[in-house]
């Protein structure tokens, strides 16, 4: 398996290149050169797989060059009963109707960017040890994947850790969960501004070839397809669990829908390249909080991104993002996979402000099967409130976003799965006004908010984080 950009300007590498690039070396983002398939027997035999053999299987497909043994063992490793509480490490729970729950939380930082960085924090480790080189990791993050990138990297030999995040943005226990690390290898960066800021300030650095080169700059955040290659697991793991009590002979073409809480695009493109891989997905349902660029381009085929000051301040933080990078990711598959198509797409964007796709709109659901919605404060309140009155079940503000905006979209008869996006402890406040319900720290967590916090703050500044950088970088 190769991997190129989907600007076409990079030369094609193996996995494990490209888990050390991140952004592809022209600006686009790298893609397989072409998606694996997998038949309907090959899907039902993996039906009695763990977790982690799931992986090795299905990330197996994708990281061709590293050995079957390491990649099982990183697997193991990555998801354990260690880093995870529950003993299925995603737990799929039914929840109303036609709806279900599935658990992406149970790892060290109650997020499901742990789902993923788990996996990353063995797979850069096993890769730099066998190229011995080192890599500083360049990444921002809204809300939950700095601590999962953190958790996952703490300690790793050879990597270092520049987090960006926005001041003032992110709840206090996301805060406390990165900026309590003493690691030295784990670098915490708050930015004045919002996340894409932040986000601007990595492609920045990730750009500028000849500074990434000196510095082996690499990145964590979901324009790493190491993370989406990963995230692909749950979407399988979730529909083996939805149909194991579907008749035997009816499960081939036993369609499930998902619902996907969305920011950067990177967890539902997930779900796309698992539905394009044979997996029987019906609908991939985006759901967006205020800054609902994706569900406005998914409903009219036009994509503006906002600029960074006009991005919402809301009370599911992690999806306040106005442009999402992986969605490029998708537009080349829209456009035919052709890496011309794609980057005129993005001249233009970079002209006009916005990409006119109207005419491809009756495509996203009929051969894409995607559908969008957006959920406001008040509807995550009710939402949150409603679910703990009928289930007793208490969810986070991003997983409310994505209930609501489901039991819009679900279809009698067809299962419908919300992706958990976090554990409801992360979010107190919003839960207290929606149910009167005081949460407290996990107990695993006790004392947590009191730790002392270690943070460098900075201004939009791209010389102040290049010298930052630069002059803390781990060396080969």
């Amino acid at each position: 398996m190769k991997y190129f950009s989907t600007r076409g300007g990079m030369t094609s590498a193996s996995y494990g290149e490209i888990l050390l690039e991140g952004l592809a070396t022209d600006g686009g983002l790298v893609v397989p050169e072409t998606v694996p398939a997998v038949s309907a027997a090959q899907i039902e035999a993996w039906r009695d797989l763990s977790y982690p053999e799931l992986a090795t299987e299905i990330l197996g497909l994708y990281a061709t060059d590293i050995a079957r043994e390491d990649l099982s063992r990183m697997c193991h490793a990555a998801y354990s009963t260690e880093n995870f509480v529950h003993e299925a490490i995603v737990p799929v729970t039914h929840l109303e109707g036609d709806i279900s729950l599935v658990g992406l939380s149970e790892g060290p930082t109650l997020a499901f960017k742990d789902m993923a960085m788990q996996f990353l924090g063995q797979a850069l480790e096993h890769v730099l040890a066998t190229a011995d080189r080192a890599l500083n990791i360049v990444g921002a993050t809204s809300g939950d994947t700095g601590s999962a990138a953190e958790y996952a990297l703490r300690g790793k030999h050879g990597i270092s850790v520049f987090m960006l995040s926005p001041q003032g943005r992110m709840s206090d226990f996301q805060r406390a969960q990165m900026y309590s690390l003493t690691d030295d290898n784990i670098h915490n960066i708050a930015v004045e501004g919002v996340f894409d800021d932040c986000q601007n300030l990595v492609k920045a650095l990730s750009g500028d070839l000849e500074f990434k080169r000196e510095h082996d700059l690499g990145t964590v955040n979901s324009i790493n397809l190491g993370r989406i290659s990963a995230q692909m697991v749950y979407y399988f793991w979730a529909w083996l669990r939805a149909t194991d009590d579907v008749d035997a002979a009816d499960r081939a073409t036993y369609e499930v829908s998902f619902t996907v809480p969305s920011g950067n695009f990177g967890n539902i493109l997930s779900g796309h390249l698992a539905k394009s891989m044979g997996l029987p997905v019906r609908r991939l349902v985006l759901a967006a909080n205020e800054n609902n660029v994706l569900d406005s381009f998914f409903r009219t085929g036009v994509y503006t991104p906002r600029a960074a000051a006009e991005t919402y301040l809301t009370s599911s933080p992690s999806m306040d993002i106005s442009k999402a990078s992986n969605l490029e990711r998708f537009i080349f598959d829209l456009l035919g996979r052709d890496p011309e198509r794609l980057a005129a797409a993005w001249r233009e964007l970079d002209e006009t402000g916005s990409i006119d796709l109207r005419t491809e709109v009756p495509r996203f659901v009929a051969e894409f099967g995607f559908q969008s919605g957006t959920s406001t404060h008040a509807d995550r309140v009710a939402t949150i409130r409603s679910v703990f009155e009928s289930t007793g079940t208490l969810i986070d503000p991003h997983t409310a976003d994505g209930v609501k905006v489901a039991r819009e979209h679900v279809e009698p008869g067809v299962p419908m799965l919300v992706l958990e996006t976090a554990k409801p402890e992360k979010f107190p406040e919003i839960v207290f006004e929606a149910t009167g319900e005081r949460l407290g720290i996990p107990e695993h967590l006790a004392g947590l908010l009191e730790l002392p916090q270690h943070v460098t703050e900075m201004g939009n500044d791209e010389a102040a984080l290049r010298a930052f950088v630069a002059a803390r970088a781990t060396r080969r």
